[in-house]
This record gives structure tokens, C-alpha cells and sequence, in this order.
């Protein structure tokens, strides 16, 4: 069996990221991540839009605004280190109503308070100059927004972590973790390294302590270590259209809405990709499965749990018109393109194709909230007290990345005493 200091758990953007700030800190200790997929980086963190997100929307001295304008920063900076191509196309989020322009301008004193750089309200007609097909009556621009291929950022940290002493696992779903019984610690290995972590195949390492960065299967593997199920991960699929090829000059940069504080998601947008497609969307629906990314692709267990939740419930009731009219949108095209048209009327249905779809682990309470923060936390007892679970990471987990890892280094050193 082999022996780890700590081993993190999800080889995801945020774990990668997460170990290797660990290694980089503490270069004497051994470090392994467990991943389950035989590919790093498989499932949210290559499932994503690629935006490098400045930090507008969130609220002003929480979590995800303080990380986020520090995770964009820290971005930029390594993949000016690394080579790693990136554009900094900028963002414009766009009222085409009038009764948006004061949530706007709230949006703008937001952004403000939260350090963003380089914002500024533009008028119509700044609005033609930097998208000449988009129509809309005051925008936010925020140039700083970029976008990156973060898949080719997370496999740079696997690269960073393995060259300073790091062990990557693939192939490796935990399925149990467990302290080793006293009676069989017939070396110092058993008293040293207590924490036995097991996989789908009975294969097993031991560790001293353990990092989760599971995404999707957070709240799962919080419960397998004895620690609080809640907050509850629902998986939302988000179904992408693109435009075809020869219709990607009508966007240069990322056009977004200004979100509607009455409905949990933010909408369609706009978002150039590195390759040079322009992917619209996403909606956003309930996945009948936490890795489905097919509109069929379903799970009886994923299933059962997401819709036996009375926090779903709560959620569903509550935005009852949303939710039917996402499910509208979703099966025929037609209604989502007038959602585009909005602000580029020149969209239509044969401009456009079915791309590709994420599902994104949104955490819930019982209460049906959409938990809208970063949330850290352990447990008590023998495997509780030795483990740190990444419980909720949701966008602009991607861009706050690095800033995330640091936050999590600090707290590892912390909690165990590293």
C-alpha cells in the first residue's frame, strides 16, 4: 500500500490547482490526487465556457468576489509564464430594456466595490462600436474579461505538480475511506499514515490526511468520510448552441444579459471560444444523471436523489414559470434563438447548430436556496477532524482557481498542522 502525506480527491481544475500549491509549500511532504476518470479535468472543468470572469456580479466582500478578481489577476500572470494562449476579448453585459438600466448601474457599482478593473457604462452607440451587430441601450464594459481553454490550464498545474515531487492516480474511484484498526498497524506505516483511502477495485493508499475537490460527487464524498451531507449537490445540465462557422463575425467579445435577480440562473449569452466558434448559451435544466451530458443520458441513483430532496422542491415551486419556460427553450430551437435575438436581431434559426452541453453541481440547502458561495469545511472525529472538504465551488471557480488554491493551502496548514 502506498503512503501519502495528504491526498487530494478530484483531479478537477480547483484539485489540481489545490495540490499543486500544497507541493509547492511543502516540497518535504508526499502529495497523491485520486481521480476516478482515466483523464484529468473531465467533467465540469473541461465542460465550461472558458471565460476568464473579472468579478462583476458577485456580492461585494464575499467569497467568490474576493477570489474571483484574484483568481483573474493570478490567470493572466501564469498563463503569461506558462505559453498558454489566451484572449482578452472583454465583456459587455447589455440592458435592452429600459427597466434593466438601474439593475445595471447597480451591476457597475457592484463591480466598483469589488475592485474590478477598467469598468465603465457605455451608450448605444460605444455599444455598435465594440459589437456592431448587437442592439442595447446602455452596457456594461468590462475589457478585462478574457478567455482561456481551461482544460490546458488544468492539465499545466498536473504538469507543475507531477515536476515537483506530486503523484496523479487516474483510474482511482473512492469509494471508502476508513482509520486503519489499530491492531494491524505492525509497522510505524499504520500509526503515521492512519487514514485508508479505498477504491471501486479494493485498491487502497494511506495518508494522513485528505483534501476533496469532487465537484459533483462533494456532498457523496462528504458523506463516505462521516461528515454533514448538506449542502446537497443538484446537477443542472446547460445545453449550448453554436453558431455556424461563417456566422461567428457577428460577436467579437462575450455579450451577456443583465441577470435577473427573480430567476436563479443568468441566461443566454454570447461567448467566443479559443478555437474561434461562438458558443450561445447555456439553459439550464435538471440532469437526470450527474455526469449526463446527454438530453437522455439518465441514472435511477442520481434520479431518485436529486428529486427525494425537499430542498429541489422548494427551488421548483418557487420558480415554477422559469423552470417550464427553460424546459420550453430546451426542446425546441426556435425559442431559444429569440432569447439571442434580443440582442443580435440578426440571429436565426439557420445561423445556428446544437453544440455542446456541461452540468454544473449546484449546491442547495433544505430550505431549496442556491448556496451562491464558496463553502469549506470538516467534521469531527478520527476521519472527520483530518479531512477538508471543498463543498461548493461554483463559477467563477475556473478563474479563481490559483486564488482558491492559496486559500485552501492556507487552510491545510491550518487544520493539520502541515
Amino acid at each position: 500500500r502506498s503512503t501519502f502525506d495528504v491526498a487530494v480527491v478530484g483531479a478537477g481544475i480547483v484539485g489540481l490547482a489545490s495540490a499543486r500549491e500544497l507541493v509547492l509549500r511543502h516540497p518535504a511532504l508526499r502529495f497523491v490526487v485520486l481521480e476516478k476518470e482515466t483523464e484529468l479535468a473531465h467533467h465540469q472543468s473541461g465542460h465550461n465556457s472558458g471565460v476568464i470572469h473579472s468579478g462583476i456580479y458577485y456580492t461585494p466582500g464575499s467569497l467568490k468576489a474576493k477570489l474571483c478578481v484574484q483568481g483573474a489577476a493570478l490567470c493572466y500572470e501564469y498563463c503569461d509564464q506558462k505559453g498558454i494562449p489566451y484572449k482578452q476579448c472583454g465583456k459587455l453585459i447589455v440592458a435592452v430594456e429600459q427597466e434593466e438600466i438601474p439593475r445595471l448601474k447597480a451591476l457597475y457599482e457592484r463591480g466598483l466595490q469589488n475592485n474590478v478593473r477598467d469598468l465603465k457604462l457605455i451608450g448605444a452607440k460605444e455599444i455598435k462600436a465594440k459589437e456592431p451587430f448587437c442592439r442595447g441601450l446602455m452596457a456594461l464594459d468590462s475589457p478585462y474579461t478574457g478567455i482561456v481553454n481551461y482544460k490546458q490550464v488544468a492539465q499545466s498545474y498536473a504538469e507543475d505538480f507531477k515536476e515537483a515531487g506530486g503523484t496523479i492516480l487516474t483510474d482511482f474511484e473512492v469509494t471508502n475511506m476508513e482509520m486503519a484498526k489499530e491492531s494491524s498497524s505492525e509497522n510505524e506505516d499504520g500509526l503515521k499514515y492512519p487514514v485508508i483511502v479505498r477504491n471501486s477495485k479494493g485498491e487502497e493508499i494511506s495518508c494522513q490526511h485528505v483534501v476533496t475537490c469532487a465537484g459533483l460527487y462533494s456532498d457523496r464524498l462528504s458523506e463516505i468520510s462521516g461528515c454533514s451531507p448538506e449542502p446537497r449537490i443538484v446537477p443542472f445540465r446547460g445545453d449550448y448552441l453554436v453558431l455556424k462557422p461563417e456566422k461567428c463575425y457577428m460577436v467579437k467579445g462575450n455579450i451577456y444579459p443583465v441577470p435577473n435577480p427573480r430567476f436563479p440562473f443568468l441566461g443566454f449569452h454570447f461567448t467566443p471560444r479559443m478555437d474561434g466558434s461562438v458558443w450561445l448559451g447555456p439553459n439550464a435544466v435538471l440532469a437526470f444523471k450527474r455526469e449526463g451530458y446527454k438530453l437522455l443520458d439518465f441514472s435511477s441513483a442520481d434520479f431518485l436523489d436529486a428529486v427525494l430532496y425537499s430542498g429541489l422542491w422548494k427551488l421548483v415551486l418557487r420558480n415554477l414559470s422559469y423552470g417550464v419556460g427553460e424546459m420550453y427553450r430546451a426542446c425546441f430551437l426556435s425559442a431559444q434563438v429569440k432569447q439571442l435575438q434580443r440582442f443580435i436581431p440578426e440571429v436565426t434559426v439557420h445561423d445556428v447548430l446544437r453544440g455542446p452541453s456541461g452540468v454544473r453541481a449546484q449546491a442547495l440547502d433544505s430550505d431549496g436556496n442556491l448556496v451562491d458561495d464558496f463553502v469549506f469545511d470538516g467534521g469531527s472525529g478520527d476521519i472527520g477532524s483530518r479531512i477538508l472538504h471543498v463543498r461548493n465551488a461554483p463559477s467563477p471557480a475556473a478563474t479563481s482557481s490559483l486564488a482558491i488554491a492559496k486559500m485552501i493551502a492556507d487552510e491545510v496548514k491550518q487544520r493539520f498542522e502541515l
